[in-house]
């Protein structure tokens, strides 16, 4: 896997993946305004990803009637340099057809403590933590 992260102007950087695709990461200027998310931002939204990515996954080959999932991150940061996170909090709105509770879980579970690679690098500075709820898709 590779990057590539160039300088553009002030605190903004274009950064490229090793498969070409770019984006634009920048911190909150004098002006008060961004130009895209911040590196750290990326990171989070990065586990967000890879977690969401696993438990679609496992629902799938389960072969539950998942129709959705959204997965809403929060987190704390340290208050000093470096300022790592030191607490995440997962929240995944599964929806679906008669999604069976305990699969549900489990695909939480296993991706947290399996499957995240993203997860589990994060969880050597932060606490963690993950919670789901489950919503019917009308007509189910």
């Amino acid at each position: 896997m590779k990057a590539r992260i160039t300088w553009s102007h002030d605190r903004v950087f274009i950064g490229e993946s090793g498969t070409g695709h770019g984006l634009v990461m920048s911190s909150i200027g004098d002006d008060g305004r961004s130009l895209g998310p911040s590196p750290m931002e990326l990171v989070l939204i990065g586990m967000g990803g890879c977690t969401s990515y696993d438990v679609v996954e496992i629902l799938e080959k389960g072969r539950e009637a998942i129709d959705g999932c959204v997965a809403e991150l929060e987190a704390e940061r340290a208050a000093d340099i470096p300022k790592v996170f030191t607490r995440i909090h997962v929240h995944f709105i599964v929806t679906g057809r008669g999604l069976n509770p305990d699969k549900v879980a489990r695909a939480v579970e296993l991706s947290a403590e399996k499957y995240c690679s993203a997860t589990l690098m994060l969880q050597k500075t932060a606490e963690v933590t993950h919670d789901f709820e489950i919503v019917e898709t009308p007509g189910g």
